[in-house]
């Protein structure tokens, strides 16, 4: 499939009406750029982009602290599953980017394992090898339990071992939410399955295995972090986004939004990312299920500046992850390993995020102390290095969470708003975390207005596996 549909023939009639519509977008993360990019791209000028922050961006922007060093919200990786996307990106960044092999590892047993961590057991200590080892044969024997949850996934895609010893901890800590309480079908491309045979000739030869996944390849921008992509799409059309303007009322009947500098305005056809737990609260007009069936985590970064350079360790890595309760982090990038501009000349960086939950709240004390310990815990600081800078930054949502009853829910809000012209789109507005990356979002965007304006179908949103199983020609 090609990055998007083209679109079909339309009566003049038909694009007469397309063309005059009022179109509002709340949000200018990357799903509420992509609208304004394919917009601006047809020559639809009837639009604004709404968003209560002072920057563009979302989840995907970037912030220099008072020492210098640049973090993103989050370990940011530029993969894409469309054309199109790739040549936006090439197009507004001009060659002023790092493309990087991925180096991913896990660090458990006092010891740094390549990933995907199923390759590459023969890290483990003996008895932790032989548990993953049993669990892999029982695997590969056939298992006829029915599957309902994301551990029943685990368990019967990578046996009992490999699920104790990483992968029930690991997403544990990552969601801040149970497994066992998750829904599996979001998994798509995100994780290796087996491969008994070449595990066991990597067991044989302690060969390292670190190849596998969508993102093995991934660009990075020289200078401004992950948020300088989406600087300069929005220079595209800048003078219709309205920054520091927060949505705080929709009257779907009488299609207006209320804005939090006492201002509203009109629409015909709403695109919103605002998460759609909040959205529904912002509206009075129709009745919908309690937004309680949706859960989320929220994400807190630490970034640590220090001087000097990376140890011999990390001098190649990209991301680790991190299973055991050693450190409160569940991953950590070598940020400055991305780009050198990263950090001010002679230093280096890491940065390491923290996941909470109602249900998992963050450790009690100064989060920014305690991530630090645990990077000296686990190797990654070394004794007497120099800390320069110790930044944190919470993000209420981080990740929209694929519950049990999240299909369901989504089924029967979103259409209940589309046919009032109200489409939430976006990380937490369509709520699907499969289709969450930066360009998964992007596009939402793009089919959006192709089906708007065009009556196209919107892919992304609608068909997650379809996407995530495409190959880019």
């Amino acid at each position: 499939m090609a990055g998007i549909v083209k679109c079909r023939y339309m009566t003049s009639k038909q694009h007469q009406s397309s063309s005059k519509k009022r179109c509002v977008i709340i949000g200018a993360g990357p799903a509420g750029l992509g609208a304004g990019w394919r917009l601006t791209e047809l020559g639809h000028t009837n639009f604004v982009i709404y968003d209560r922050n002072s920057y563009v961006g979302g989840l995907a922007t970037s912030f220099v602290d008072d020492a210098g060093f640049t973090w993103d919200i989050g370990g940011h990786v530029l993969h894409s599953h469309y054309p199109y996307f790739d040549q936006m990106f090439e197009e507004v960044m001009e060659g002023e980017y790092f493309t990087h092999q991925r180096e991913s590892w896990v660090w458990m047993y006092d010891r740094f394992i390549p990933y995907p961590f199923q390759n590459n057991i023969h890290r483990l200590p003996t008895k932790a090898l032989r548990e993953c080892l049993e669990g892999l044969y029982n695997v590969a024997k056939g298992n006829p339990k029915k599957l309902r949850t994301f551990a029943d996934w685990i368990v019967a895609s990578f046996g009992t071992g490999i699920a104790k010893h990483f992968m029930l901890p690991y997403n544990r800590k990552v969601w801040a939410y149970p497994p066992d309480k998750m829904n599996y079908q979001w998994v798509g491309d995100r994780v290796a399955t087996i491969d008994i045979s070449r595990i066991e000739q990597n067991i044989k030869t302690k060969r390292d295995d670190i190849s596998w996944g969508p993102n093995a390849v991934f660009h990075f921008p020289k200078k401004g972090g992950t948020g300088a992509i989406w600087e300069r799409v929005a220079n595209r059309f800048r003078s219709r986004i309205m920054l520091n303007r927060e949505v705080m009322s929709i009257d779907l009947k009488k299609k207006k939004i209320f804005l939090s500098d006492g201002s509203h305005d009109t629409y015909d056809v709403l695109f919103t990312t605002i998460p759609l737990d909040t959205l529904v609260k912002k509206q009075k007009d129709i009745v919908l299920p309690s937004a309680s069936k949706l859960h989320h985590s929220s994400v807190t970064i630490v970034g640590i500046g220090i001087a000097g350079k990376p140890p011999e360790n990390l001098l190649t890595k990209c991301w680790m992850y991190f299973p055991e309760n050693i450190a409160p982090f569940f991953r950590a990038t070598v940020f400055s390993n991305y780009s050198r501009f990263n950090a001010p000349s002679g230093s280096w960086s890491l940065m390491t995020e923290v996941a909470s939950s109602r249900y998992v709240p963050l450790p009690q004390g100064d989060i920014g102390v305690l991530a630090l310990e645990g990077a000296r815990k686990t190797k990654l600081v070394p004794k007497g290095a120099k800390i320069e800078s110790l930044w944190t930054f919470r993000s209420e949502y981080g990740y929209p969470t694929p519950t049990l009853l999240r299909d369901r829910y989504l089924s029967q809000t979103l259409p209940a708003l589309e046919a009032l012209d109200v489409y939430s789109r976006g990380r937490f507005g369509a709520w699907k975390y499969e289709v969450s990356n930066q360009d998964h979002t992007f596009m939402q965007g793009v089919e959006w207005v192709n089906h708007m304006l065009h009556e196209e179908e919107e892919i992304t949103v609608h068909n997650p596996a379809r996407v995530n199983g495409m190959v880019k020609r």
